[in-house]
């Protein structure tokens, strides 16, 4: 983050306009509106916090870790996710290799047991994105889109995000939209250089008179993306608008959004590995690069499963990961008297049907033909220009087990709305603020999930093909390469679930400030209300899939769900949060303060289809099964003056946890969902920083962690590092400002870390080094080069084995290698 940017003007920032806006309203209609040229080029300074706490106040003052990406900063960042954005925040660790949608988020050593994000809520607006981060293939990112319409995003870890959002005891993530204070906006065109993309980016916001204002904006892109796929793999884009009346003391703002995007998502790629657990060298496969292909390929096989109503249901993956999001929602603040009421609310319609390449393991084409056909196994191309001939295993000569993740979710939606009541009494000669408030939300989640498994030939650039086995004597064992009509790993894995999650929270809190002390608490009960049913696959039975009238051997075996058979979920559950802090303003560039938070994040789907609940009843088998639990402890100082600013955070947190956890069966060699029970603890120091002299600016990040697994229902793990946390997370960000350019770098990194619990095979360390370049010619027009991942580092986020196999190759997560961007910027 670039807390600074300078520009030679010493006009205050336009998101600070905003933030003071939020917190006194009726003072920002009489400010001069800044223009959006204007807005580019001006040092932000603004250092208000407003997520995650009773009310808005200088970050100083409160006894939060807050951070915020300013909207010029994410210009210049130019990320390619959501994802590679939120590495730009302390203490956040991010797995960013799934690509647009369904990328992995955590905060300050807290266990990453499964994707998604379980600890920390995404929200728009200071709303949910989805009450539940880490939903079985939904995630909040897949609902979310970075653009010209975010002013900044907004961030608290730890602190009192336990008791000012449900579900969010480690921290809230927070894009908050531009909403007409500037005057103007930009039409922003960009390509990418050395990958196919297109994409047009526009807003524009202006104000009415009378204290009305507005802003509209959006983005539409298409392309095969910054991996190869074979296909225009991404298309589509979204729209927003809100609109404001401004008034003496408070203000009212209705705004919607209409999403609808398309983009692959890339789970795992084959990685030759050697040398030893403990020193391993990774390298690419023959024939595939990851930094830059994929298994991803328009010859491979359609998804092909039963669905609800006993019929076959066919998509191909060129659905990509289609998410669709329809939100209506409005923000009221005014004074009754003394007291000051805010309240937001959103219902957004939300559906997505997502194909996921997933591939499982890989082996040489002999082993598999083998395995699965027995002695003798004859293995060919069940498609492309070499179908019906026999595999030629001179290139890599490895073969590839993979499944689709077919997930149809027709209906997410949710329903938020957050209403506080606050009031500022004068005791003691102190200020006391008191605020109340009620939280209340139903999120839907109705979703058939199945699976398709086929061999596939490991082949970048979008030409995989899938293939055939045959037994010696000639029978076919595969269908077009499809091996199981469901999931290798057994019966127990397709999904059907209708659900509703109710949830209720009222909340109070108090702050009493004198001189340089403020002691504040908060509390929070929430009510989690489930209703709905579930039924899982019970095994396989004959089906002819294809219709020809002869059931193959494949067709042996299609997983199907029982139709009119279901299990009821009929609970109701709840659970307290609380925060205690102290803050002590030493002077005015300096304070200190301490906060400790007890929050609970409740179970959702990881605790069904377990023991936890009941098949019979739909109950819970006890109170502690709905919810984990965090606790934790923080001790910070905070200094501003002079254009140097110093975070610095010492956090302690004691996790529970009940989730499922992906991993490679030892027996079978293929991925599986595991459930795990388990305690956590981890501890650390968590940095940030930033200087400006004249046009130069340099703004780091850096959070130590020392974490390990405190209990465990394998007893063998207790005392290990959790798999994928680094000992250091860093980011450093060096940039030089005129006001015809700015040139600066990005860069972000981490140690090594386990690939697994049991702390055998290890993960090396990677940075990633961003570079970006802006020339302004002439007023109202800006040109730009954006670089990520410029030196082309293989970034490893994550590896499915645990240990080197015998084929020498493992199934990993990786970023995206070099990917270089052009954009042309013109304001009015």
């Amino acid at each position: 983050m670039n807390f600074f940017k300078y520009h030679g003007s010493t006009c205050t920032a336009a998101v600070a306009i905003a933030m003071v806006a939020m917190a006194t309203p009726a003072l920002a209609q009489e400010d001069k509106p800044m223009t959006a040229w204007e807005a580019s080029r001006t040092v932000d300074e603004g250092d208000m916090v407003t997520t995650g706490v009773a009310r808005g106040r200088d970050r100083l003052n409160s006894a939060t870790s807050t951070s915020a990406i300013k909207e010029n900063d994410i210009i210049s960042i130019a990320p390619r996710s959501l994802a590679e954005l939120f590495r730009n925040i302390p203490g956040i660790r991010v797995n960013a290799a799934t690509g647009e949608g369904g990328n992995s988020y955590t905060v300050r050593g807290l266990p990453l047991v499964n994707d998604g994000a379980k600890y920390i809520q995404l929200q728009e607006d200071g709303l949910p994105v989805l009450e539940f981060g880490d939903l079985l293939t939904l995630t909040p990112d897949i609902f979310i889109r970075a653009d010209l319409n975010v002013a900044q995003v907004e961030s608290i870890r730890g602190g009192s995000a336990s008791t000012f959002a449900s579900n969010a005891p480690g921290g809230v993530i927070n894009l908050i939209s531009k909403t007409g204070e500037v005057e103007g906006g930009s039409v922003m065109g960009t390509v990418g250089i050395d990958f196919e993309s297109y994409r047009t980016d526009f807003d524009y916001g202006a104000r009415l008179g009378d204290g009305w204002r507005f802003h509209v904006g959006g983005f539409y892109r298409e392309g095969e993306g910054p991996r190869e796929t074979g296909m225009n793999s991404m298309r589509g884009g979204q729209v927003k608008f809100n609109v404001t009346k401004q008034f003496d003391g408070g203000y009212i703002r209705v705004y919607a959004k209409l999403l609808d995007d398309r983009a692959p998502s890339f789970i795992n790629t084959p990685l030759r590995v050697t040398g030893t657990n403990a020193d391993p060298s990774y390298s690419d496969v023959a024939g595939l690069d990851t930094r830059t292909d994929s298994l991803v390929s328009p010859l491979l096989p359609n998804s092909l499963r039963l669905g609800t109503s006993g019929t076959p249901t066919r998509q191909t993956l060129a659905e990509g990961t289609h998410s669709k999001s329809k939100s209506l929602g409005f923000d009221a603040q005014f004074s009754l008297g003394e007291w000051s009421v805010t309240n937001r609310f959103r219902y957004a319609d939300q559906s997505l049907r997502s194909l996921i390449l997933f591939p499982s393991a890989a082996a040489p084409a002999a082993a598999f033909a083998t395995r699965f056909a027995g002695p003798g196994a004859t293995a060919s191309y069940a498609a492309g220009p070499r179908a019906g001939q026999p595999f030629d295993p001179s290139g890599n000569g490895l073969l590839n087990v993979s499944f689709i993740v077919d997930s149809d979710v027709p209906d997410v939606s949710n329903m938020t709305n957050d209403l506080r009541v606050s009031r500022v009494w004068n005791v003691g000669g102190g200020d006391l603020t008191t605020t109340a408030g009620l939280y209340r939300s139903s999120q839907e989640y109705v979703s058939e999930i199945g699976f398709t498994t086929f061999l596939q030939d490991i082949v970048g650039g979008g030409r995989s093909v899938a293939v055939n086995l045959r037994t010696a004597t000639g029978i076919p064992v595969t269908d077009g390469g499809i091996l199981v009509y469901g999931s290798a790993g057994g019966a127990g894995n397709s999904k059907n679930t209708d659900l509703t999650y109710q949830v209720t929270a009222p909340f109070g809190s108090f702050n009493f400030a004198k001189g340089k002390i403020a002691i504040g608490g908060s509390i929070r009960w929430d009510n989690v209300r489930v209703r709905g049913n579930i039924i899982n696959d019970t095994g396989t039975r004959p089906f002819d899939m294809n219709g020809n009238g002869v059931i193959s051997v494949p067709e042996s075996r299609v997983a199907f769900i029982p139709n009119n058979v279901t299990f009821p979920v009929n609970y109701n559950h709840d659970y307290v949060s609380y925060s205690l802090s102290t803050n002590y303003r030493v002077s005015e560039p300096f304070s200190i303060f301490a906060r400790y938070s007890r929050g609970g994040r409740a179970g959702a789907d990881k605790i069904l289809f377990t023991p936890a609940v009941s098949t019979v009843t739909g109950a819970l088998v006890n109170s502690v099964a709905g919810h984990d639990v965090l606790r934790q402890a923080e001790l910070g100082l905070k200094y501003r003056k002079d254009g140097i600013f110093l975070n610095l955070t010492g956090f302690y947190a004691l996790t529970d946890e009940t989730n499922s956890q992906l991993r490679t069966n030892a027996t079978t060699g293929l991925a599986e969902l595991a459930t795990v029970a388990r305690s956590y603890k981890a501890y650390g120091l968590e940095f940030e920083g930033g200087i400006r002299r004249g046009p130069f600016s340099v703004t780091a990040h850096a959070t130590y962690t020392e974490a390990e697994i405190d209990a465990a229902e394998t007893p063998t793990i207790v005392g290990n590092i959790p798999r994928g946390q680094p000992k250091l997370l860093y980011g450093i960000r060096p940039q030089f400002d005129s006001d015809m350019f700015s040139v600066g770098f990005n860069v972000i990194g981490q140690t090594g870390s386990f690939a697994q619990d049991v702390n055998l095979l290890r993960l090396p360390a990677f940075t990633t080094v961003g570079a970006f370049a802006q020339f302004r010619p002439m007023e109202r027009l800006e040109f730009s080069v954006n670089a990520s991942n410029l030196l082309n580092e293989r970034a490893i986020t994550g590896v499915s084995e645990g240990a080197i196999p015998a084929a020498g190759v493992v199934m990993g997560r990786t970023m995206y290698g070099r990917t270089v961007s052009a954009s042309a910027r013109f304001f009015f």
